[in-house]
């Protein structure tokens, strides 16, 4: 658990970083904390000769916010809610990769934010009848072969509270991106639904309280809508659209992304169709298509195995360095290509060898980002 202090300076370069997001996680990630920075502020400008002047001013300002982040964190204190800072061991792995991950996020809830399967739905606020089947049969058959998947949206009105509601009625955990603080709500006639969420999911966002729900926030929030997960689903948006917005920012996170088709000529249909037209996204009709291009469909098996008190084979016969990366995620499952190198000592060249034929042999599976699950 990271010291009050470190949580304190990332939550005032939080506060800063919402005009020169780049530049803050640059330094952050350079220098290794927001501690580090604040004990080097004076000195970054030679340190980072292309820092912009008014970030360095604003760095050096910063006891005027200092009060301010401190408030924020009683706040939080008193009110159930975690601040995740990018280097904390609880903050997103998934976030983590991304270029622009916010340096704190606030999230109250009981989902794990690193769980093995995570997708978000999105799409129009001016969900269909059309659009609300899909969801409704969507989520429980996803439900049903792959029953630990959490489900991320954004708790709009239209295909995010959908999504939302039939994750809950599934008895699945279902996260909601806030695009204001955690002491307030948009729009307000969603709150039972996420008062359900705070124990069923929960509700995260990277914005202090007293933030107002302005219409770029809810552009930013969708960068972490997608960052979260492994996949994102667009269910119906017009030629226009926020959801159009998460698959795009998707792709640049190199996460899968995936659409249902609509009618010729549907309104709401039309995002959809352009995008799958475009090779923007994989064309789904039903959970069945979503989990068989994602890989899922043999963990669904196993589990369905394991429930029924089916024990999985031993591994097959695995060569001493297959064991090596074996080994290794058994004690931290779902690591990165560089990390696995780095603790096994196995250079990246050899390595991209093994891992393939750890996946031919069915022993571990490859995700997006890189990222490397033991099948056990």
């Amino acid at each position: 658990m990271l010291n009050r202090e470190e949580l304190v300076n990332t939550a005032i370069l939080t506060r800063l970083s919402y005009f020169h997001l780049n530049a803050m996680v640059g330094l952050y990630r350079t220098l290794g904390s927001a501690t580090a920075i604040m004990e080097q502020r004076k000195d970054l400008g030679s340190i980072f000769p292309g820092l912009p002047k008014r970030v360095l001013a604003d760095i050096n300002d910063m006891a005027s916010i200092r009060d301010r982040a401190e408030e924020e964190l009683a706040w939080a204190d008193d009110h159930g809610v975690k601040a995740l800072c990018l280097n904390d061991d609880g903050y997103p792995d998934r976030m983590k990769e991304a270029p622009d991950a916010p340096l704190m996020l606030f999230y109250k809830g009981t989902a794990n934010l690193n769980a093995r399967h995570i997708i978000n739905i999105v799409g129009t606020r001016h969900c269909t009848r059309y659009g609300e089947d899909l969801i409704r049969a969507f989520v429980r058959d996803l439900h049903a072969m792959v029953p630990d998947t959490i489900v991320v949206s954004g708790l709009a009105y239209g295909v995010d509270i959908h999504a939302h509601r039939e994750a809950l009625a599934n008895g699945m955990d279902t996260v909601a991106v806030l695009a204001h603080g955690l002491d307030t709500l948009y729009p307000p006639t969603h709150r039972d639904d996420a008062n359900r969420m705070v124990s069923q999911g929960g509700l995260i966002t990277e914005y202090m309280t007293r933030t107002k729900p302005d219409k770029l926030n809810f552009v930013r929030r969708n960068r972490i809508t997608a960052g979260l997960c492994d996949a994102t689903i667009l269910v119906e948006s017009a030629r226009k659209g926020g959801g159009l917005i998460t698959t795009r920012i998707a792709k640049e996170y190199n996460r899968d992304v995936f659409a249902f088709p609509g009618p010729v000529g549907a309104p709401y249909s039309e995002g959809c169709n352009n995008l799958i037209r475009g090779c923007g996204a994989g064309l789904i009709t039903s959970a069945e298509d979503f989990v068989k291009d994602m890989g899922w469909e043999n963990e669904a098996t196993l589990e369905k195995a394991r429930s029924k008190g089916i024990e999985r084979s031993l591994f097959p016969d695995l060569t001493e360095d297959e064991q090596k990366i074996v080994g290794l995620l058994k004690q931290a499952n779902d690591l990165r290509q560089d990390m696995i190198s780095v603790k096994t000592g196995i250079n990246a060249g050899n390595l991209t060898a093994l891992l393939f034929q750890l996946e031919m042999k069915g022993v571990v599976k490859a995700y997006a980002g890189g990222t490397y699950h033991l099948m056990a």
